[in-house]
């Protein structure tokens, strides 16, 4: 049909510009973090494998011959190795939460900045947070899948149930991560010493007196008490409880009430902390 040239052309509609979920910008996040830590996959990779063949070696099987001639009651009637290995998978956990929500999450904080960076586009800060998660909780499941791949090589993996340990030493691991993000959006200069005092004071102690090397009935209840307070201890228990059995489902409730709760709680302070850091 043709146009009067006389006529004004009628305007093209605006096109409406394409809305990015709150999703896609936490995907993009935990796809930053990956991408950087791709370098250091195969290394990371060597250590989830290498780390609890030393430890099965040297402790479970090892020290574990002379736990075993002494009898095993106090274990509940297992060997040593198969006592300690859920709980060394679990205290594996931890570590790499702990590595990863400190100096790698305070360096983008503090030193490279790239998280001001991130929040100055359209990201938030508690988007940011969620993707860290995310990838401290992509880190833990591939450490943790090796971890218990090493512990069926050894045969103390325990039976079809054994496999539930790995979403057990996930959310242990993510109970705590939480909370030192919390710490790390909440520090500035001093940012090295509160980790090393964190690591020292704090997770050295629990992973020694949680259950992880001898059940906390051995202790003076002086400090056994100390020990229900512990997500280490809690997590512990519920990765025994895959492995070998033991505990009623009220018990496995506490332990996963507790865990879920500190989960929860944590991650609303961090948070908080991101957006109070990360907003000017």
């Amino acid at each position: 049909m043709a146009t009067d040239p006389g006529s004004t052309p009628t305007p093209a509609p605006a096109r409406t510009p394409h809305q990015v979920s709150p999703t896609t910008y936490r995907l993009r996040m935990w796809e930053y973090l990956l991408r950087s830590w791709r370098p250091y996959f195969w290394s990371t990779l060597g250590e989830a494998l290498i780390a609890p063949v030393l430890y099965l070696l040297a402790l479970g099987l090892g020290m574990g011959s002379l736990v075993n001639r002494n009898g095993t009651a106090a274990l509940g009637g297992v060997p040593y190795v198969n006592y300690i290995a859920p709980a060394l998978l679990v205290a594996a956990a931890v570590q790499v939460a702990m590595g990863e929500s400190t100096f790698a999450t305070f360096a983008r904080f503090k030193w490279n900045r790239t998280l001001w960076g991130t929040t100055s586009t359209p990201i938030t800060p508690p988007q940011a947070l969620d993707g860290h998660v995310l990838f401290i909780g992509t880190r833990l499941l591939i450490s943790t899948a090796m971890y218990f791949l090493v512990l069926v090589v050894f045969g103390v993996a325990g039976g079809p149930s054994g496999l539930l340990m790995i979403p057990v030493a996930m959310l242990c691991g993510l109970a705590c991560a939480v909370w030192v993000l919390t710490l790390t959006a909440s520090i500035d200069d001093d940012g090295p010493m509160a980790f090393n005092l964190l690591l020292r004071f704090v997770v050295l102690p629990m992973t020694l007196f949680s259950a992880t090397f001898f059940p906390i009935g051995q202790l003076p209840w002086s400090v056994r008490w100390l020990a229900l307070f512990s997500p280490l201890w809690h997590g512990n228990e519920l990765a025994r409880a895959c492995a070998l059995g033991g505990l009623s489902w009220p018990q496995i409730a506490g332990h996963l009430a507790f865990l879920l709760v500190m989960l929860v709680t944590g991650f609303l302070m961090a948070r908080r902390r991101f957006t109070r850091r990360l907003v000017v």
